[in-house]
């Protein structure tokens, strides 16, 4: 068993991503990060108070527990998820969670105590089950034990192992301590002898990226380039064949073609997304400038032909892959949560690599919209698919598949996966580089690095005014951008020190302001969040005439519970010419703002057998015809349309907490024919 030398602590508030010195990016994490207030702060309070405590309970009801101790010898039973032999991930994904949350100064030290309790009880846990070669995957090592490393479509080792050194690397940043870490170690260190295309190894890949990832974060957190190199390794390796082409293709694992030579994002959503995201990382350390304009490639594609207006990606239930370019059904979208994760890790990575505000951009809408659609506001209950509509009439899944809130799935990928993003995201919203600090994403909290510190006030995104203040100055001449989103192009104002910023302060989407800042110095940026009525790509046929609601960064959904009584939502049409006000949603959270549109109602009339017409004898949907003949023809005619009708839209993440029922991001604009 190799034996490992302890890292040098670095900064309790390191985050997910610790750059090294070397490191080719045009930004880096702020090394000290926090939200003190608003909308992220109460649902990061939710996450701490409620879900990460919720979550060992579900992972000990679940059995990751009860098998992760059958490996280790101190359990007796049937293994409990057969089924799925990725299960230790879910564990150790709940493990990061508790580790950025112990990191946390907000944390309450009653909570704190109990949740360095239960890390310390898994990494017992983990040693025990851990092989004195460094081998540790409970499926294989209780149900499987003569294929280890023979099955790796779909065992899933390298993407439990990958999990497991976030876990570990999280855990080491905020508390120095680690015997997470060498267990995680001996494990990088038996992949590491295992794999490889020398004599004697294996010349394989995993089918679930997340490993390539993770190792270049065990790099930067030890200082061992052979991690550095094994990641690279497999993200050179993947694209020659070496997965089996299965029901979907190689497509579906990514190994169709090198990065380098892909023309699209394809297969299963998640696992193209963390392939990429370790694509940037291995990119940034080593200085291969041809993996960052494939990831760069990629995503624009992706980002212009295959994200829902949400930011959520992938169309297909069915093995839970992207879609066609601009195939983007509303009520089959399967946007899982787990892919809105791994888009706003990838867009992250991007924007620290480049600099540019495109990727702060669509981190935000991925932020507000794909991603915390997919936990309720009690933090118990949770969306693996986040679909843009449901229908009247709309049937339960009991699976994970379902578009109803659930506390817990059989495969709880996304749970987990849910906590440890919000553990750690203060540091997903500010950045430094060489001589300044970055605001590219909005709420109040404090935010500093090299000498150089604000603090930020504001009720994004329900109010456009965020208020920056000096608190540290290095007393030298200092930059401070801030993102001028691409919704609020042309519509915002700002200040500093009192006096009004030119727009040309603006370029390539960002305010930036230099000067010799002093502490108390203010700079005000107010975004005009004014109500828009948003179309959607002219390719999309799903959404071909329909308009939707954005407000500020927010997506917009109207739901059944917020309408007139006795109107069916797939009978709605959105009166384009109508004002779009703002006012209360009715059982929301105090100062959420609903959107209030105009809209008419047009009816199918009653009687016929056959629900279709001839264009010839059928209107426009929206125009005052009689449905005579609909009997004797058996189509339906057309509906005369009602009068106007006051419609109330509130924000996409907040449908489904009142109750359950049929919702629609896309609303067929009156007089289009649709």
């Amino acid at each position: 068993m190799a034996m490992h030398p302890a890292p040098a602590r670095p900064a309790l508030s390191a985050g997910p991503l610790a750059l090294t010195k070397e490191s080719r990016t045009a930004l880096h994490p702020v090394p000290e990060a926090r939200i003190t207030g608003g909308l992220w702060e109460a649902r990061r309070a939710v996450n701490a108070g409620v879900s990460i405590p919720d979550g060992y309970e579900r992972l000990a009801e679940a059995g990751n527990l009860h098998d992760l101790r059958l490996a280790a010898g101190t359990a007796e039973g049937e293994y409990a998820n057969a089924g799925c032999p990725f299960m230790d991930s879910d564990v150790y994904k709940w493990l990061e969670a508790v580790a950025w949350q112990l990191g946390d100064p907000a944390t309450e030290p009653e909570r704190a105590e109990r949740f360095a309790a239960q890390v310390a009880e898994v990494a017992e846990l983990l040693a025990e089950a851990q092989e004195p070669d460094g081998y540790l995957d409970s499926y294989y090592q209780v149900v499987r034990p003569g294929s280890r490393f023979k099955e790796l479509a779909s065992g899933h080792e390298l993407y439990c192992a990958g999990h497991l050194v976030q876990a570990a690397v999280a855990h080491h940043r905020t508390t120095g301590r680690t015997e997470l870490l060498d267990v995680a170690r001996r494990f990088a260190d038996r992949i590491d002898a295992a794999f490889g295309q020398e004599e004697g190894r294996i010349d394989g890949v995993c089918g679930h990226p997340e490993i390539e990832t993770a190792l270049v974060e065990l790099y930067r957190c030890t200082g061992e380039r052979r991690y550095l190199e094994r990641a690279r390794y497999f993200i050179d390796r993947r694209g020659y064949g070496l997965l089996p082409g299965g029901r979907w293709g190689r497509s579906y694992w990514q190994d169709h073609a090198p990065v380098r030579e892909a023309e699209a994002v394809a297969g299963h959503a998640v696992r193209q997304l963390y392939l990429l995201a370790g694509v940037v990382d291995v990119s940034v350390e080593t200085g291969d400038a041809s993996l960052l304009e494939a990831a760069e490639r990629l995503w624009e594609e992706m980002a212009a032909t295959k994200t829902y207006l949400t930011g959520g990606i992938g169309s297909h239930h069915s093995g839970e892959t992207f879609g066609d370019p601009y195939e983007l059904p509303s009520e089959r979208a399967y946007t899982e949560t787990c892919a809105a994760i791994a888009s706003a890790m990838l867009s992250w990575r991007l924007l620290l690599a480049t600099g540019r505000a495109r990727y702060a951009d669509h981190l935000e809408r991925v932020l507000f919209n794909g991603f915390l659609s997919g936990v309720s506001l009690d933090g118990e209950r949770y969306l693996y698919i986040n679909p843009l509509q449901m229908r009247e009439g709309h049937l339960r899944d009991e699976g994970d598949h379902t578009a109803f809130r659930t506390r817990w799935f059989r495969c709880a990928c996304c749970p987990p996966n849910v906590m440890r993003l919000l553990a750690s995201l203060p540091h997903y919203f500010a950045a430094a580089e060489a001589d300044g600090l970055v605001l590219h994403q909005y709420a109040t909290g404090s935010y500093a690095a090299d000498g150089f510190g604000v603090e930020v006030a504001t009720d994004y995104p329900w109010n456009g005014r965020i208020r920056v203040t000096v608190t540290e100055a290095p007393g030298a001449d200092r930059a401070l951008a801030l993102r001028i989103p691409q919704w609020a192009a042309g519509r915002w104002t700002a200040s500093a020190a009192g006096e009004e910023v030119d727009s040309e302060a603006v370029a390539n989407g960002w305010l930036r302001l230099r000067r010799t800042w002093r502490p108390g110095d203010t700079v005000v940026l107010d975004l005009d969040l004014s109500p828009r009525l948003t179309v959607g790509p002219v390719r999309a046929d799903a959404v071909r005439g329909c308009a939707a609601i954005e407000r500020g960064p927010l997506v917009y959904c109207v739901e059944r519970v917020d309408q007139p009584d006795g109107i069916r939502l797939d009978e709605l049409r959105l009166d384009p010419a109508g004002p779009l006000g703002e006012g209360e949603g009715p059982g929301l959270p105090s100062g959420v703002v609903a959107v209030i549109a105009t809209g008419r109602v047009v009816t199918a009339p009653d009687g016929g057998w056959w629900p279709y017409a001839e264009v010839a004898t059928a209107s426009d949907v929206d125009a005052t015809a009689s449905d005579a003949g609909a009997a004797e023809t058996g189509g339906p005619g057309a509906g005369a349309p009602t009068a106007a009708v006051e419609l109330t839209a509130v924000p996409y993440h907040l449908w489904a907490h009142r109750e359950e029922g049929p919702m629609r991001v896309w609303i067929p604009l009156a007089g289009t024919g649709v």
